[in-house]
């Protein structure tokens, strides 16, 4: 009897079953995806991390090192499971050409490496370890996604004649956020290209205990060894591999968590206007003696046959674009070990989305209860009492034309029935607005500032440099006599020991300089501005156990030094783990120092960048737009593709949903419409009045959802970005797509939805439906 029932009540209502299986599949394929995406991700990274053994703690150094005294730490410390020292050979961007082109305008430190013996492998794209032969170069694999090279292709190292024989992981340098790349070569190519560059050593451990990692940082530290560079561990290359696609995820959890709550509202509506269709055979059905149960198995049947094809062709569509959506994990960390577990995962979230919708809709229709049978058989539609609909006369309507001031009216005086489509207008923007704010936020300059980075126009690096100060001196020379240069500043670093609460020490990688010419933002706080004040990393802050208004004594020059936290801040450079003062020093070892310019004119950006670059060669001269693409390209390309995938699911979702509002508003108005007309109403005047409801309902909608965007929106997006190590956070909203372009959108997918769902009133006839 149910299949019987089920078949032909689709058959009379071909469209309103197939928009509610098509939110359904909706649904069921973003939480499907999401969890898959999510499943494969983890699974990706551990895999990578695992064949390439990545180091639980690795140290850059430049400068000398002593081997000896390195080994017979490893040796003493019982937490050590492994050690080795890696060299790294920095080179000038201009001395790689690859192809047909250089790494001249590369914001990374591009140098060359040979495989490790021990841990730290540098992978091929099938996960093996790769055995590069002489004459053969393997390339970052970045450099293969922005297509600068490929396999077959001729490299000139220094003069030197490569060919690119692949492409490589590396689990420590693979994100475009780690401000170096390693070129694996051969033991003897290495040999013959070694006094061609600087020479950068890893210094990296494996533990036993990885949990342990924080007491052998301090360790480490306490037996002063070498650190002239930025110290990364275990943690943080894992964060960084997973941040691209793990942006992306985010974003892909929070709309598919807002189609899923559209998607119950939108069963309502398909729901509710079956019921109002299906009034009076309700009430007959009542009368004759069914019990409420057995009429709701009837329609508890139907939407379960939809919820399972829906479910079912969703399950069936994240399968299609899992590929697509996995393409970039699969490039950069391989083939997820829990490739079987993701598919369990992604049936997992298929079957929560089934009994969710089964739950709601049978939550619906507790209303059969009350329902009276007399009133539905009589009337055939819902008697609504419209409370508060005497405030509102239209006697009393001075401003508006009648047919707007009656659509006005009706969604005032029935606030119950539009709040359904108020809420998913609400949810439709605010899936518009946030990606696209979250997009414009990452891809503006000003979004360095959250990172750590100031905001100029060019960044001047000396680094693996000998006579570093003599060397700034000669750019500052020229920065003086340059009359495009509007302000500049000069900020060295240097590393000293902080004392710790237990009495140890920990190296501390301090930037000295005027910080206020070029601010960052502070999630607390602000910049040093006196000799005893610092400013500590969010990283540095939770690692020393410190908060604004708390002093921390620092080692200078053999003397203790108490200095007040005036500040905490974001920071992906270094590791993430640095501070800021203004005191002098000259004990210490410069480990590089940064110029930073602004330039009068930015047009002559580009220009500038070039001249400096060729007339200091022994500096790395980045354009900072640049850098802002370089470092967050990838981050940047995902979040847009959310984006863009966002505001067309909001769109689709806001077509479809008015649709089935205006045809749900005129199964229940039928009796109001036909007294209308016989008042000689037209059909023109009843769909203004339709089309007046829809624009009211969407302009509040419009403005509540802007409104939760920019708080709620910018609290869910902040959470996102505190992952890249920003503690804080604020949308940079583009207003001409926000403001403009977004509603605009929304308005005309509101509109031509209400017209076409509005076509049925006219074929309401005054003598069907006036009935005593």
């Amino acid at each position: 009897m149910y299949n019987r029932i089920i078949r032909n009540d689709i058959v009379k209502s071909k469209a309103i079953t197939l928009t509610t299986i098509i939110f359904v599949a909706a649904s069921a394929m973003l939480v499907s995806l999401a969890a898959i995406l999510i499943v494969n991700l983890s699974g990706a990274l551990d895999t990578l991390m695992k064949q390439a053994k990545t180091p639980h703690f690795m140290q850059m150094h430049s400068g000398e090192i002593d081997n000896a005294r390195l080994t017979s730490f490893a040796k003493q410390n019982n937490n050590v499971d492994d050690f080795q020292v890696i060299e790294f050979l920095n080179m000038d961007g201009a001395q790689i050409i690859l192809g047909d082109g250089s790494l001249a305008s590369s914001v990374q430190d591009n140098g060359f490496s040979t495989q490790s013996e021990k841990f730290d492998y540098l992978l091929d794209l099938d996960g093996n370890i790769i055995n590069v032969t002489d004459g053969e170069l393997y390339v970052p694999i970045s450099y293969m996604r922005d297509k600068t090279t490929k396999v077959g292709d001729k490299a000139i190292i220094s003069g030197k004649e490569f060919t690119v024989a692949g492409f490589l992981r590396d689990s420590q340098m693979n994100s475009t956020l780690s401000a170096s790349k390693r070129f694996l070569v051969s033991k003897d190519d290495y040999t013959k290209i070694r006094k061609l560059g600087s020479t950068e050593y890893l210094i990296e451990f494996r533990l036993k205990d990885l949990s342990a990692l924080g007491a052998f940082e301090t360790a480490y530290a306490s037996a002063g060894l070498e650190a002239n560079g930025p110290t990364v561990t275990y943690r943080l290359f894992k964060t960084m591999n997973a941040l691209s696609d793990g942006m992306m995820i985010a974003v892909l959890l929070l709309v598919s968590g807002l189609v899923v709550a559209i998607a119950f509202m939108c069963i309502r509506f398909t729901l509710l206007a079956k019921i109002e269709d299906d009034y009076r055979e309700i009430g007959v059905m009542k009368a004759i003696g069914l019990r409420v149960s057995d009429i709701k198995k009837i329609y508890l049947a139907k939407y379960a046959a939809i919820a399972a094809v829906g479910s079912i062709l969703g399950f069936a569509l994240s399968i299609m674009f899992k590929g697509m959506l996995l393409e970039n994990i699969r490039l950069y960390m391989g083939e997820s070990e829990n490739s079987f577990v993701a598919f369990i995962f992604g049936i997992i979230g298929i079957i929560l989305v089934f009994l969710a919708i089964i739950a709601y809709v049978s939550g619906v229709l507790r209303r059969f209860r009350k329902i009276s049978a007399a009133e539905a058989i009589r009337f055939g539609i819902s008697q609504e009492k419209n409370a508060g609909s005497k405030l509102f006369c239209l006697s009393k309507n001075r401003l508006l034309p009648t047919n707007m001031f009656l659509g006005i009216k009706d969604v005032l005086a029935r606030k119950r029935l539009y709040a359904t489509m108020l809420a998913v207008l609400v949810i439709s923007a605010f899936i518009i607005i946030v990606p696209q704010n979250l997009y414009n936020t990452i891809s503006s300059k000003s979004f360095i500032q959250y990172m750590g980075v100031g905001n100029y126009d060019m960044r001047i690096d000396i680094q693996q440099a000998d006579n570093i100060t003599e060397k700034a001196a000669d750019i500052i020379k020229m920065l003086n006599s340059d009359s495009t240069i509007s302000k500049y500043a000069v900020l060295t670093t240097k590393t000293f020991k902080a004392k710790k609460e237990d009495g140890s020490e920990e190296n501390i990688k301090v930037e000295l300089g005027d910080h206020s010419i070029f601010p960052i933002e502070y999630s607390g706080g602000r910049a040093p501005s006196t000799e005893s004040e610092i400013a500590l990393s969010a990283l540095n802050a939770n690692e020393l156990s410190k908060k604004i208004g708390d002093v921390i004594t620092l080692v200078i020059e053999g003397k203790e030094k108490n200095l007040r936290i005036s500040g905490i801040y974001s920071d992906i450079t270094n590791g993430g783990k640095t501070a800021k003062a203004v005191f002098t020093d000259n004990s210490a070892d410069i480990m590089w120092s940064i110029i930073c310019a602004k330039l009068s004119d930015k047009s002559l950006v580009n220009e500038r960048t070039s001249e400096y670059a060729d007339r200091f060669v022994f500096a790395k001269i980045s354009d900072i737009d640049e850098f802002v693409t370089q470092t967050f390209g990838s981050i940047i390309n995902s979040v847009k593709k959310a984006s863009s995938a966002a505001i067309a699911v909001a769109l689709i979702i806001t077509v479809l949903v008015t649709l089935l509002f205006m045809k749900m508003l005129i199964a229940r108005d039928k009796y109001s419409i036909a007294v209308m007309k016989a008042f000689g109403f037209t059909n023109s005047d009843i769909k203004t009045q339709y089309v007046s409801r829809s624009v009211f309902v969407l302009i509040v909608g419009i403005v509540l959802g802007t409104l939760l965007a920019n708080t709620l929106g910018e609290m869910l997006a902040g959470a996102v970005i505190s992952s890249f190590g920003a503690s804080t956070f604020k949308f940079a909203v583009n207003p001409l797509s926000a403001y403009l372009f977004s509603p605009l959108m929304m308005i005309g997918s509101v509109l031509i939805a209400t017209i076409i769902g509005t076509s049925g009133a006219g074929q309401i006839k005054i003598s069907e439906n006036i009935k005593e």
